[in-house]
């Protein structure tokens, strides 16, 4: 063996004596021509600092510090006055598109079931002039079945071109719009469509049918039921008192010469523009009312940290709609001449769920410029390529690991590689090939995952930090910033301050940087829940000033940089018996890391002394495993075996220890789940934060039998 690898290190001397000829009569030139002194003055850079001289803060960016921004375009104050003016200034331009279905096909797989694959053509697109008038049309439409301004209508819809068409609709004629996440469950919908009193829905056939039929008979306000598809729906079984309309029949409805001149009541900055109702981890669903001036603020936040953002970019959109961070993604890149393009998780590239093999998926189609996901997407997305190359030859995996290395070293150190990049071409087309930036947001992404974004699709990933209750908007990392682990400096429409949190040890004196709970502040923070009594809003506040602050119940650390890091949940944490504090959440992003795990859940009781955890094992790697340890069976009867689970326990504890977690961290005990843990599943949420209530009800028989319990 000894022999085999001296051989190996021998015949790759030539290889590493290229790479460093290459480096050394291409560095110099690269350097200079590519601005990489002036990029790394800008990642070393001060990006916020205290505007109070105190380690709690406020802190604000560097870019504004004197006073916060609240619009990105004179006059344009309102969301309706933004879409006019993408519609002047882009008309002609691709808008919206969406992908021809050419034609489905039930695909039988071993363990009996059957998946439905997709065929599908090019994007058909709408332009901006086009959209203007659908949006014309459909308010009216609206308006002649008598919605009325400053009264609600829900959206209840999967993330599809008519979701945007319908926000426009509203923005434009003053009705608020309440949205709800396709995987919400019937009482929660139910709930919030009765909170909100609303009279007028627009859904999808699907989720009429299988959501929300089943609960009209609780939603006595509701009228009118609009569905996107053009085609005929039955009206048999709905309640009495109920229409329902296709979308194009409204449009058409609107169309209409008396219908279209009907007043227009225009939104002021302080009207009502959604009343958003989250998924939340726990609980009941509660909705965030966010005005014009909050969305406009935030977006303006978000946009200042995206360099170039205009018509030269293809944005593809497949997160739920009703999540903060992908509706006022969509909103900026309409206002700014983009192009959007709309997919699914089932149909994003050619190797998804709902793709038929040897078909492209979107992405390779749409061959978008920017990209949003939650790090969840991303963590896949760096398995399955790993998973690939421990299948190559030796050859290919020394060659890409020697790569993958080379580039790891000079991107720490603020350069790029640019005879690397040509290897990772094909793991690059994997997203279409030209994405120049990507943001991750809903969640913390590891070190690892985003170094590996960064090296295989050549490009830099923004995590951001913020809420629905503060528009999306917080932090941004900055592009020139090569750190990992940070979540990057207040976005100029906003300022963060810390608070104490004695309990769970994050003090402002803290050395070598301040930590304690992060408050944010500022024009982005939202008016509160709806039709919440006082105590439930308790989390917002408005200061001497009249500014209004959000408190977030997350733990942060700010950097001497005034870059935030996110250390921690106040929820997360647990008292063990023995007094010792465990936070879940950061021993689940620890053990993320290892390969065997697609996702982990941490447990811990206050009344006992250790953690146990629940995994989503890696099926391909499992399996392997239990090959070699010559367990036999079906993928359910492999997770249950009490031999997989002491052997995800030992690579648990491997990486545990690798990752500085205290022996209290460290799951003692493990159970395996045979299914994803999906939003379908209500076991996460639409950006896949864990629902701990459900996962807890879910496991009872689990935690029982690895606490001992009777």
């Amino acid at each position: 063996m000894g022999v085999k690898m001296d051989l190996q290190t021998v015949l790759l001397l030539p290889v590493h004596l290229l790479v460093w000829l290459y480096s050394l009569l291409t560095f110099l030139p690269w350097y200079f021509i590519t601005g990489a002194q002036e990029k790394n003055v800008l990642a070393k850079r001060n990006k916020a600092k205290s505007t109070s001289g105190q380690p709690e803060g406020p802190y604000r960016s560097i870019d504004r510090f004197d006073s916060l921004a609240q619009m990105d375009f004179a006059g344009k104050d309102t969301l309706d006055k933004l879409f006019n003016h993408a519609a002047e200034r882009y008309g002609p331009n691709h808008c919206l598109g969406t992908r021809q279905v050419l034609c489905e096909e039930n695909e039988p797989q071993p363990s009996g079931k059957v998946f439905k694959k997709l065929i599908l053509g090019d994007y058909k697109w709408i332009t901006y002039e086009e959209m203007d008038v659908i949006v014309s049309h459909f308010g009216s439409g609206l308006a002649a079945l008598g919605q009325q301004p400053k009264s609600t209508i829900a959206i209840f819809c999967e993330t599809r071109a008519e979701w945007m068409i319908t926000a426009q609709s509203c923005f434009r004629r003053n009705f608020p719009l309440v949205t709800f996440y396709g995987t919400l469950g019937e009482e929660a919908v139910a709930y919030g469509l009765n909170e909100c009193g609303v009279t007028h829905v627009v859904t999808s056939v699907e989720l009429l049918e299988t959501k929300l039929k089943n609960v009209l008979p609780q939603i006595p306000n509701l009228k009118h039921i609009i569905y996107v598809e053009n085609k005929t729906v039955s009206t048999a079984g709905y309640p009495e008192g109920i229409q329902l309309h296709s979308m194009e029949a409204v449009q058409k409805l609107g169309a209409k010469p008396e219908h279209l001149n009907l007043e227009i009541v225009k939104p002021k900055p302080a009207d009502l523009a959604v009343i958003m109702y989250t998924s939340g981890s726990t609980g009941r669903p509660k909705g965030v009312m966010i005005v014009h001036s909050n969305l406009i603020a935030g977006m303006t936040g978000q946009c200042e940290r995206i360099p170039g953002l205009g018509p030269k970019d293809t944005y593809i959109a497949y997160l739920p709609l009703a999540h903060v961070l992908e509706m006022t993604a969509e909103i900026s890149c309409v206002t700014y001449g983009c192009r959007i393009g709309y997919s699914s998780p089932q149909t994003l590239s050619d190797q998804s769920t709902k793709i038929k093999r040897g078909s492209k998926g979107d992405s390779s189609v749409l061959k978008p410029t920017l990209m949003a996901a939650v790090p969840e997407i991303m963590d896949r997305i760096n398995k399955n390529v790993m998973c690939k190359v421990q299948e190559m030859s030796f050859v290919q995996r020394t060659l890409f690991r020697l790569a993958y290395n080379y580039k790891l070293d000079q991107i720490k150190k603020g350069y790029d590689a640019p005879l690397c990049n040509a290897l990772f071409k094909k793991v690059r087309g994997l997203l279409g090939g030209n994405v120049r930036m990507m943001l991750s947001g809903g969640a913390p992404l590891s070190s690892a995952t985003q170094r590996f974004m960064n090296i295989c699709f050549c490009c830099p990933v923004g995590q951001g930090y913020g809420l629905t209750e503060t528009c999306g908007a917080g932090t941004i990392t900055e592009v020139a910033d090569y750190s990992t682990g940070r979540v990057g400096a207040p976005l100029i429409c906003c300022e963060i301050k810390l608070r104490d949190w004695a309990e769970g040890g994050y003090t402002r004196k803290d050395h070598p940087n301040p930590r304690g709970e992060i408050l944010i502040g500022g024009p982005n923070v939202t008016m509160g829940y709806y039709r919440k009594d006082g105590s439930l809003n308790d989390d917002f506040y408005v200061d001497e000033s009249g500014q209004r602050w959000f408190c977030t119940g997350d733990v942060g650390e700010v950097h001497s940089d005034g870059c935030l890091q996110i250390v921690d949940r106040k929820k997360d944490l647990v008292k063990l018996q023995a007094g010792e504090y465990v936070s879940l959440g950061k021993v689940e992003s620890a053990l993320k890391n290892c390969a065997l795990i697609d996702n982990i859940c941490a447990y811990a009781n206050s009344d006992q002394n250790y953690v146990i955890s629940f995994v989503v094992p890696n099926q391909k790697k499992l399996t392997t495993m239990a090959d070699q340890k010559g367990i036999k069976g079906t993928w359910e009867e492999i997770c249950q075996h009490p031999v997989m689970e002491m052997e995800v326990l030992r690579e648990i504890k491997v990486v545990a220890t690798s990752s500085k977690l205290q022996r209290f961290e460290i799951p003692v005990k493990v159970g395996l789940s045979p299914e994803p843990w999906t939003p379908e599943t209500g076991l996460v949420t639409d950006a896949f934060k864990l629902k701990r209530k459900e996962l807890k009800n879910h496991y009872l028989h689990d935690i029982e039998r690895m606490y001992g319990g009777k």
